[in-house]
């Protein structure tokens, strides 16, 4: 299956499905605005259909929204967004963004996503202004005390991802997540972890 076709089948779907962890969703999205100033550019990888896109833009000076699929930036599209925000079919290594500096740079629900997330995140700190602030939101492996299931799942990707049912998805622990952000070129000012059956790790990093 194309890269992009599990999430342009989705999609539709995808645009209807509801917030699971509200609680902790509108926790990060509050302390995502707190970094966010009125004269700030931002860009957004893998925006999905583009909701949290449309409420975080009326805060800042322009906002590029991008995703690798068509059919989600069709979804969002069709929401109403405001003058400053566009969205863009792109993914992490577009060309058309090597031309611009960012204040911030987000990746909510991505970097699980990526197999080569060293590359990814030092691709990041090359689009961000000095001491601009990278956030992102990412699952993350579960600590010891993991549920029974997650084994179970791990084993279970791998095929479901051979008949097209999921993408390809990483749990990587905490630690190791971190440890790459910071290497790529960050300091982490901030974390905090969702109250999911698979953790959230929402991370404030800035460039250094």
């Amino acid at each position: 299956m194309p890269h992009t076709a599990f999430w342009d089948r989705i999609a539709p779907k995808y645009a209807r499905q509801p917030i699971r962890d509200v609680k902790s969703y509108e926790y990060t999205l509050g302390r995502t605005r707190s970094y966010l100033g009125a004269q700030d550019r931002v860009l957004e990888l893998g925006c999905g259909t583009g909701g949290t896109a449309v409420l975080l833009a009326g805060g800042v000076e322009r906002y590029t929204a991008t995703d690798v699929s068509p059919g989600m930036i069709a979804e969002a599209n069709a929401r109403q967004a405001p003058d400053n925000l566009g969205f863009v079919t792109a993914g992490w290594s577009e060309p058309r963004l090597l031309d611009r500096e960012y204040d911030a740079v987000l990746a909510f629900n991505l970097l699980h996503l990526l197999p080569d997330l060293p590359t990814v995140l030092r691709r990041v700190n090359t689009l961000l202004e000095p001491g601009g602030v990278f956030i992102s939101k990412t699952t993350v492996a579960p600590a010891a005390d993991a549920p029974l299931w997650f084994p179970l799942l791990r084993v279970a990707l791998p095929v479901l991802r051979l008949f097209g049912r999921v993408p390809w998805v990483a749990f990587r622990p905490a630690a190791e997540h971190d440890a790459m952000i910071e290497a790529a070129g960050f300091r982490i000012i901030e974390t905090f972890d969702g109250t999911g059956h698979v953790p959230a790790r929402f991370v404030v990093a800035r460039k250094l």
